[in-house]
């Protein structure tokens, strides 16, 4: 269902798309580590760099929440997994990021490790395939949490995050990320799952933590010679170290068509979950059902028994996680218009919006793609026979109607922090640190001494406006000459960064 109002009074940042222009950076890379997808080639796991987009809002002074959002694509290489979409430079994936970093939000799409074999010869070795894939999406996710903290802590925060807010948003197999990295908090859940669900022909798990490393990414994985009936040899490694002083703890999961590997995994006090899915859903259920794998040709294999989005948000809704998701005062008309489908629609389980396509073949009526050029179009017109850029449009419209106002309540943005300056890192009192800025005003160069317990590690100028104009690292001195030259006459403001916190002076430049 289509709604179109009109949207009157003042935009809200954080609740609208309020943001004309948008920056974008590429290919940053945010980790690495092994990827299965060259073992025929090579005979064991290479490692490979873990890439993102920046997407950064022009003109935001700010203090900003993360989104990081995981594209679809069964797990699998794009266009070797049969569907017209499977990367983090897809159209859909594109826009979708362009009007959340409109509303104010840095988006990083992120890409993650793909490899598995989804139409291998027994039920065994799909499920094998599709949980070790899924397991090494979700401690991407966590590497890619680790990676912004750790930009905060050691880089002078160069994106304007914070790092208290941070939101997993996953699209079909990156709704299973977003999901299962809420959720799978212990490497033993998944051995434990009920009914040996996650166990080899009952011989040994699919998932072995020796081999594969922890579920967060922090600690090696190598093949010993007791595991030598997997096609890794020893000394090999599915796992490398990534950031591991920092914590993967992130706010909510927004998740789009996807599932968890089982119910149990399920907790109290987990991260809220925002879902949007089919009812119809033929490939990842909508509740309690079979994962199938599209070959193409409107033929499907089964793989394994999960949990979608009905069940997902009926237990955290029972659980309490969800408590604080509802729609903000200053909801648009558009918004409360959408939240009022959903809950006519959701029987009671919160934050969850059951979207119809317009046929019902069409679980996923938000993408789109180039049918001239794209090799998989034919497959994906099976599904989504009137697949357009205008008509997925309209359905984002009425995704993020249902999602940002929830992430508005949920991340409490009705009172973020005015400016990059304030972070979640601890704030010195002025009081408490003896900083000398001479000569102040100044045309040329100052000089910046501290006390020499507190040596600098970074330094950042900002304009009032809350604009970055420059950055310095790796200091660890206790004084610093500061070229201003450079600077048109005003004010403006240092933020420093100690070993102890940070703190902030500001100096004029006539």
């Amino acid at each position: 269902m289509f709604i179109t109002l009109n949207i009157t009074g003042q935009s809200n940042r954080f609740l609208e798309e309020v943001y004309d222009e948008i920056k974008i950076t590429n290919d940053i890379i945010y980790g690495e580590n092994a990827t299965v997808l060259y073992l025929p080639v090579f005979g064991e796991a290479i490692k490979e760099p873990l890439l993102l987009d920046l997407y950064e809002p022009v003109g935001d002074a700010g203090s900003r929440p993360l989104i990081i959002y995981f594209h679809s694509g069964n797990f699998l290489p794009f266009p070797e997994n049969l569907g017209p979409v499977g990367t983090r430079k897809d159209s859909s994936v594109v826009t979708m990021c362009k009007r959340l970093a409109r509303c104010g939000y840095v988006v990083a799409s992120a890409a993650y490790r793909l490899g598995w074999n989804p139409v291998a010869n027994s039920v065994d070795d799909r499920k094998l395939g599709l949980i070790n894939a899924a397991y090494r999406g979700v401690q991407d996710a966590n590497t890619c949490v680790r990676y912004f903290k750790k930009t905060m802590a050691e880089g002078y925060n160069p994106f304007c995050i914070d790092t208290s807010r941070i939101v997993l948003w996953g699209d079909d197999s990156g709704g299973y990320i977003a999901l299962n990295a809420g959720c799978l908090d212990s490497y033993i859940k998944i051995p434990s799952a009920p009914d040996g669900k996650f166990w080899y022909a009952g011989l040994f798990p699919m998932v072995l933590e020796h081999l594969n490393g922890d579920v967060e990414a922090k600690h090696y994985g190598i093949s010993t010679p007791d595991n030598n009936f997997l096609p890794f040899p020893v000394g090999d490694t599915l796992c490398y170290a990534n950031h591991t002083k920092y914590s993967s703890r992130f706010s909510v999961s927004v998740n789009m068509a996807g599932a968890v590997g089982d119910s149990a995994w399920i907790d109290p006090g987990q991260p809220p979950v925002i879902s949007v899915h089919a009812p119809y859903d033929i490939t990842t259920p909508y509740g309690e059902g079979i994962v199938y794998v599209n070959l193409g040709n409107g033929n499907y294999l089964e793989v394994v028994e999960v949990q979608g989005s009905s069940v997902v948000n009926s237990l955290t809704t029972q659980y309490g996680n969800n408590a604080g998701i509802a729609l903000p005062q200053n909801a648009t008309p558009f918004q409360i218009a959408v939240s009022d489908i959903g809950i006519g629609r959701n029987g009671g389980r919160e934050g969850l919006y059951p979207i119809l396509g317009d046929t019902i073949t069409d679980d996923t009526p938000w993408a789109f793609w180039d049918c001239p050029t794209n090799p998989n179009c034919a497959g994906g017109l099976l599904n989504n026979p009137h697949m357009s850029k205008e008509k997925a449009v309209l359905y984002m419209d009425t995704i993020l109607a249902y999602v940002i106002p929830r992430l508005y309540n949920t991340l409490q943005l009705n009172s973020p922090e005015t400016n990059c300056i304030v972070e979640t890192k601890e704030v010195l009192a002025s009081v408490e640190i003896d900083i000398s800025i001479s000569p102040n005003p100044a045309s040329n160069d100052i000089l910046i001494t501290v006390e020499k317990d507190y040596p600098i590690k970074s330094i950042q100028v900002y304009d009032l406006k809350g604009t970055l104009m420059n950055q310095y690292g790796d200091i660890q001195s206790c004084s610093y000459q500061l070229s201003v030259d450079h600077l048109v006459p005003g004010q403006y403001v240092i933020k420093f960064r100690f070993d102890q916190g940070i703190t902030s002076r500001q100096f004029v430049v006539k």
